[in-house]
């Protein structure tokens, strides 16, 4: 920006012209030139609306998130494309993109100076209204379909409907107990739509309110001054100040626009190469000209001063939203897992269900024909059906979905997909960025070294002003000839931040400033020493070369701001990585502000103090300059890098601390307590790198940290692999050998790298079997945020590495531990459902219609009851086991391989079926046929008589004591299920460690009045006279409640025994067949 705060030509870095590396040599004093990331020294983004989800073409404070929102950017740019093709004719109209500038402003009556001024903004507010789009219209229809219909909705309604026609025409008489079932499967059926609906806009609310969490700020010129506005209160004439990394809010016209300016348009047209920005119209059609920028599109270089042409709804994304369908849904990885279950036991049950139609139509039809009849068999076949497929499981994803999205947004951690939050709960290494990830990303200057002589600020800003008084001895020379002056002039010139003018009466350290952390840091060591307002009125800009990832510096050329037009002195002012910069001086100013050769000795102390900083975690920068003049051929960016090449004149150096935040050191040793590997990948000097590590915990013993030359190249690997460092350029050199030797590695600190290396970082890691979590906060973290499974940005970062992100840290890094616990958390409570349901809800259910149907016993379960524990008792408290708090030892295990650890597996097949569910149906059937032992009707009586039994036993008899005896097996499986209920809470652990109440780290108070629930529906059923003569049961005796809650307790002190041998014995034979 000049000092009218405009944006002036830049000079953009060619590829041709970068830094050549070379090998790193053991010396200390090696100064090397590396490529590097910006992350070290990078424009970041200050502000501006920010998308989430840009193919759902909605601004980020409107956007709505969905748990099943899967993106499928190609589709959804096929979508837009055919959108667009739609609404050409509404955009043949504009004509922006063909206005000079003059008359544009003149027609939105603004000054680029200037901008509007408050009253302009308050009438064009009311004329155009704020920046938002209209809500897409929602199907309210296909919602209510979708509530009826979804899960097993279909299943309920088409089973209620088949025994509805076993009630009539087919029974003969009528059954009452199928009119009862048939109404009790529609029931069920209603309050599941009830409960679809009630959680879709429980979810909604949810996700509504983590899509207002992301801040919305852009730099706008308003009253003739720069200032932070919100993106929802552009007008169209707003004078917006566009930087690298910044996300339009709305659509602008460009006015000013610097040489490097480019533009990722990929979501409006798919194209991945970049547009240069331009000040003319380049193409007729408003879509393709490069004047225009359009709302959503990312500012990927350079910088831009804009017009505001339209907001909201007349932005060319708000056109097209409203053509463009709804985002397509898909479903998470646990979805699918569960759909998979689903399936292979509806299979099972269909072929059970097959089999017995066939036994009938072969066998009983011909040799027992009053044994089962036709309205029967159908109720006996859907009521197995039914009971077999978890009912509850959809309900309790849904749940447990919608409770970690509630505890997300309370620890402000924004997810674009919950799915999202499933993968990282099987992350096994995270790769995180250093500034303002691990670090506060505060910088503050601390040392200054200028004139052989270092300082601290302070005694900096005595000495200037004792200079300034004249009364010091040391004021020999003109100031503008003292070193320390000159460092203060290069710190405040070749610096692309901006003190917010809101902002200005207040202190130094509180003012806030638009720009890049260390601009920040060197702006403020400017102010402090002098008013950077009055040098940047006495220098005007010429050129500028910002920092990007290909080079790790950033030149200005400044000319006097008296100098005239034909005038073409200047002088260029270069900051930026020692080791890039050092080599390239050939002069250095000394104390008594003259320019001297700069000697091995000064060139020597330069580099012990360089390391000496960096070894404590400081970011050294270096200042430097040279007298030129303004370039004037036609490849001015070639020309200023060549001059920069050589003959640089050392001013001065500095060091920037970034402290590590407070919560880190905390935050690495839970990770690795979870078996996750947290590693440093940095664009920071090495030492530098090293020494934040150490700090942070990510290296726990620096005498014990490898180097290169550890990773041997014939790939024999030795001792365990603790720590290493390695530099971007080592990366390079490594063999695939040697990449299977450093992926063992524990602690791993990556310095000096560029973005294409913490890519290949991320692949190389990926491909043996790690689930990767990238986190990163600038522009050239975006592509390994986009690589990685888990791509996660602070909430401060770049729009760009929000954009490309898939989990947005608002607050603390320190969040990034809940997500991983409940991400492993939702995984647990949905086995932990599973395991519950099915021994009662499948496997006890499913043989009293076998034993009926092979072996001639009235069924021992009636269909009716089977239906009540599936769709109420069961449902109910498997619902309630989504809102388990996470286990003690959850962050003690290690993480799940997804490709080979499956939400449903042999193990837990095996304990539900074979340990619960086989206990469970084994007393019930004991005790349903004690009881009828005791009534004098044996087991004998009943065993393949198929209805026929012996003279000296009445049917009716028979009959009616059975409907007792079944009410027993229902009694039974429910109160058992209440003890199960309370041993499935933990897979490990005792209920005494992990105790359901009185405990707020473990209590689930949910439990008990599931219960309830459950008592009161047996008592509904069984002891209600009227339900009893429709439905048969029958009043359970006292002992038959008792008994079971014996066994219950036995069943639940059983799995205590179990779990106390795998915590035990974790290497034992219960260890290794446990769910």
């Amino acid at each position: 920006m000049n000092k009218e705060g405009k944006p002036v030509q830049r000079i953009r870095f060619d590829a041709t012209d970068e830094e050549a590396g070379r090998e790193p040599l053991e010396c200390a004093r090696d100064r090397r030139r590396r490529r590097s990331s910006v992350g070290s020294l990078s424009i970041h983004s200050t502000g501006g609306a920010r998308n989430v989800d840009p193919g759902t073409a909605l601004p980020i404070t409107y956007r709505t998130l969905s748990i099943e929102v899967d993106e499928e950017k190609q589709k959804k740019q096929s979508e837009i494309k055919r959108a667009k093709e739609k609404g050409a004719v509404d955009l043949a109209v504009l004509e922006w993109h063909t206005l000079e500038v003059e008359e544009l402003c003149r027609r939105l009556s603004v000054d680029t100076n200037q901008g509007l001024s408050d009253d302009q903004i308050k009438r064009r507010v009311a004329e155009y209204g704020r920046n938002k789009m209209s809500p897409p219209p929602s199907s309210l229809f296909g919602k209510i379909i979708g509530y009826f219909y979804g899960g097993f909705g279909s299943i309920l309604l088409s089973a209620g409907i088949l025994v509805f026609i076993s009630w009539k025409p087919l029974g003969d008489p009528p059954a009452e107990a199928n009119l009862a079932l048939a109404c009790v499967l529609i029931a069920v059926w209603l309050i599941q739509a009830a409960f679809n609906a009630w959680q879709d806009w429980s979810t909604s609310r949810v996700m509504a309110s983590i899509g207002t969490m992301l801040p919305d700020q852009c730099i706008v010129i308003r009253n003739g001054s720069q200032a932070s506005a919100s993106a929802l209160d552009l007008v169209p004439g707003d004078i917006i100040v566009i930087k690298q990394g910044n996300k339009l809010p709305a659509d602008v016209r460009f006015v000013e626009v610097s040489s490097d300016a480019m533009f990722d348009r990929a979501i409006l047209t798919g194209e991945s190469e970049p547009v240069h920005a331009t000040v003319q119209s380049t193409e007729e059609n408003y879509l393709e000209t490069n004047n225009i920028g359009m709302q959503g599109t990312h500012c990927i270089s350079g910088s831009c001063l804009g017009v505001c042409v339209a907001t909201g709804d007349s932005t060319v994304f708000g056109r097209i939203a409203k053509l463009t369908s709804d985002p397509k849904t898909g479903m998470t990885p646990l979805q699918k897992e569960i759909l998979r279950f689903v399936l292979i036991i509806s299979t099972f049950i269909t072929v059970v269900v097959i089999v017995i139609i066939v036994l009938w139509a072969a066998w009983l039809r011909k040799d027992h024909p009053n044994w089962i009849s036709v309205p029967l068999l159908i109720v006996s076949c859907v009521s197995a059906a039914v009971a077999f497929i978890p009912e509850g499981l959809p309900i309790a994803l849904t749940t447990s979905l919608t409770i970690v999205a509630n505890i997300m947004r309370k620890n402000k951690i924004l997810c674009k997909s919950l799915k999202t939050v499933e993968t990282l709960g099987s992350v096994s290494v995270i790769c995180s960025d250093k500034t303002g990830t691990l670090t506060k990303n505060s910088m503050v200057v601390t040392n200054l070294y200028a004139g052989g002589e270092e300082h601290t600020p302070e005694a900096a800003r005595d000495l200037m002003a004792a200079l300034r008084s004249g009364n010091s001895i040391a004021a020999i020379s003109n100031k503008r000839e003292d070193v320390i002056d000159r460092v203060r002039m290069l710190a405040g010139l070749c610096n692309s931040g901006e003190f917010d003018a809101s902002t200005m009466h207040l202190p130094i350290a509180e003012r806030k400033i638009n720009g890049d952390a260390t601009d920040q840091a060197l702006l403020r060591l400017s102010e402090s020493l002098g008013s950077v307002a009055e040098l940047r009125r006495d220098y005007k800009k010429v050129f500028e070369i910002a920092f990007n990832s290909k080079n790790k510096f950033m030149v200005r050329l400044m000319s006097p701001a008296n100098q005239n037009a034909t005038g073409s002195i200047a002088t260029l002012m270069i900051k930026g990585a020692p080791d890039i910069l050092l080599d390239r001086c050939e002069t250095i100013l000394d104390n008594k502000g003259e320019f001297v050769p700069l000697t091995s000795g000064q060139l020597a102390r330069i580099e012990r103090i360089k390391d000496d900083w960096s070894c404590q975690g400081k970011r050294v920068i270096l200042l430097a300059q040279k007298p030129t003049i303004a370039p004037f051929s036609a490849n001015a960016e070639k020309e200023v890098l060549v001059a920069a090449r050589q003959g640089l004149t050392f001013v001065g150096m500095v060091g920037i601390v970034d402290p590590p935040r407070d919560e880190i050191p905390g935050v690495v040793r839970i990770l690795r307590g979870a078996s996750i590997r947290i590693f440093m990948v940095t664009g920071d000097f090495k030492l530098t790198a090293q020494a934040i590590a150490e700090e942070c915990g990510i290296l726990s013993n620096s005498a014990l940290v490898d180097e290169i030359s550890a990773l041997s190249h014939d790939g024999k690997i030795g001792t365990t692999k603790q720590s290493i460092v390695l530099s971007g350029p080592e990366l390079i050199t490594l063999n695939e050998a040697q990449w299977d030797q450093l992926c063992q590695y524990q602690e791993i600190v990556f310095a000096r790298t560029t973005p294409e290396q913490k890519l290949r970082i991320v692949k190389e890691f990926q491909s043996r079997e790690n689930i990767v979590g990238m986190t990163g906060d600038g522009v050239n973290d975006a592509p390994s945020l986009k690589a990685a499974d888990i791509g996660i940005a602070m909430g401060s970062g770049s729009d760009i590495a929000i954009e490309a992100a898939d989990m947005v840290l608002l607050d603390s890094f320190a969040a990034i531990v809940e997500a991983v616990q409940y991400g492993r958390l939702v995984y647990d409570n949905l086995k932990k459902t599973i395991v519950y349901l099915l021994p009662a809800g499948s496997f006890s259910e499913l043989w009293p219609v076998i034993t009926n149907v092979a072996f001639g016993i009235p069924q021992a379960l009636s269909s009716f009851l089977m239906i009540i524990i599936c769709c109420l008792t069961d449902c109910a408290a498997a619902i309630t086991l989504a809102y388990e708090k996470p286990e003690a030892d959850l962050m003690l295990r290690p993480p799940r391989n997804p490709r080979k650890d499956r939400l449903v597996n042999t193990h837990l097949i095996f304990h539900a079926y074979f340990f619960v569910g086989l206990i469970q149906c084994f007393l019930s059937f004991t005790m349903a046929f004690w009881y009828l032992e005791t009534q004098g009707i044996p087991f004998t009586a009943m065993w393949l008589k198929y209805g026929v039994y012996d003279p000296h036993y009445d049917a009716d008899y028979i009959n009616e004591k059975f409907k007792t005896a079944s009410s027993i097996y229902f009694v039974t499986l429910v109160v058992m299920q209440l003890f199960n209920l309370l041993a499935t809470r933990t897979r490990r652990l005792s209920i005494f460690q992990q105790p359901p109440l009185f405990n707020k780290e473990t209590q689930n108070w949910l439990l008990f009045p599931a219960m309830g629930f459950a008592i009161v529906v047996v008592f509904i059923f069984c002891y209600i006279p009227g339900l009893q003569n429709t439905i048969g049961t029958r009043q359970v005796p006292v002992e038959h409640w008792f008994l079971p809650a014996a066994f219950g307790f036995g069943l639940l002190m059983l799995d205590e025994a179990r779990k106390y041998c795998i915590r035990r014995w974790p290497q034992g034979l219960l260890a290794n067949i446990a769910w």
